[in-house]
């Protein structure tokens, strides 16, 4: 890559799978490279090396707004994360705060090459790290917005927590929790039985002050298991006394549903320069039928008028072709970091995906 490109940075992160243009290579050997020429744009690479100690500390948070170059004019911070060295679930809350005026996103995923501690591998500039996280941030003259699809889709009405413990919800609504999530899936009928076999799931509202929750106001957590002698419920995430939470399901056609009605939204505005795909290693040919399901949808949505007569050819249209019309690169993650509602998390089986456009 320095002999042919001459990058002034590089970074990279270790998969079991990559992304390049439509195709997805699920568990083969292969190389995906997303090469950027942005004039007037501060790049600033880092790694976790030099993050300060995390003790909720002023002086801890301009230490982290330095390294990352957090400011007015930030747009993008990139974070490819090794999972088994680095304490996430106070990172990532500490990325969203240190950003000024919330400007910037914060996206990235976790490295899935290897499924034990030391495995994985990431790449920084010439060298290869074997534990934490390395990054890159882009300031100035460049727009990148950003899309999770969360693969879940909403059943029965919203609920809020009225008693509730760590990861432990007991009440909703002032009910046990066990009733109260059995009576909306009751409701659903003979439906119920589809919608519990990809799961359960719990959607956590990020914005209270909002009126009405949309799909993609809501934070996905599993339901990871249940007390039925205390009527209880527990899922992977932290919860308090007044959130507002809904039961959502997740399957292949919730998945592709929600993937493309995001990217028709992101379709009224300019055709990207480029975009990189971060899926989970649970997606793919584990999810969908068909192959390169995520690339294929990425490139479809931004791809141009298709000739009449190729649309009248039998059979399923093939959106790989050689140069499609947005470069695309990416990787299946082992945890997907995207915005959902303003801020940054950790997800589990998305689709997240940055999309870099010229300047407004």
């Amino acid at each position: 890559m320095r002999r042919r490109l001459g990058p002034r940075h590089i970074i990279g992160v270790g998969a079991e799978s990559v992304i390049a243009g439509v195709t997805e290579y699920e568990r083969a050997p292969g190389l995906s490279v997303m090469a950027m020429r942005l004039p007037g744009v501060t790049i600033r690479p880092f790694t976790s090396e030099q993050f300060p100690a995390s003790d909720d500390s002023a002086e801890s948070l301009f230490m982290l707004r330095d390294v990352i170059g957090a400011s007015e004019d930030l747009r993008f911070t990139l974070l490819f994360a090794d999972p088994f060295s680095l304490p996430l679930v106070k990172l990532i809350p500490d990325l969203n705060r240190a950003r000024v005026g919330g400007n910037g996103l914060i996206f990235g995923g976790l490295a899935s090459a290897a499924a034990t501690p030391g495995g994985n591998a990431l790449l920084f500039e010439d060298a290869i790290v074997k534990s934490g996280a390395v990054g890159v941030s882009l300031k100035g003259p460049v727009r990148v917005d950003a899309v999770v699809s969360q693969g879940c889709k909403p059943f029965g009405s919203t609920h809020v927590i009225t008693k509730c413990k760590g990861n432990i919800i007991f009440e909703l609504g002032g009910k046990p929790a066990i009733e109260a999530v059995q009576h909306s899936l009751n409701e659903q009928g003979d439906a119920r039985h589809r919608l519990l076999a990809g799961g359960l799931f719990v959607g956590r509202v990020i914005d209270e002050y909002k009126g009405r929750f949309g799909r993609d106001d809501f934070l996905i957590r599993k339901v990871v298991g249940v007390r039925p002698e205390e009527g209880a419920i527990a899922i992977a995430d932290l919860v308090r006394t007044g959130q507002t939470i809904r039961l959502f399901t997740r399957d292949a056609a919730a998945a592709d549903e929600d993937l493309g009605m995001l990217l028709d939204q992101q379709k009224l505005y300019e055709k990207p320069k480029g975009a990189l795909l971060v899926t989970c290693n649970g997606r793919g040919r584990r999810m969908f039928k068909e192959r390169h399901h995520d690339a294929a949808a990425v490139v479809r949505a931004f791809r141009g008028p298709v000739a009449g007569e190729e649309l009248s050819k039998p059979g399923t249209p093939y959106y790989g072709a050689p140069s499609p019309d947005v470069p695309l690169a990416g990787f299946f993650a082992s945890g997907e970091i995207g915005p959902i509602a303003g801020n940054s998390f950790v997800h589990g089986q998305s689709a997240a995906v940055a999309l870099f456009r010229s300047p407004d």
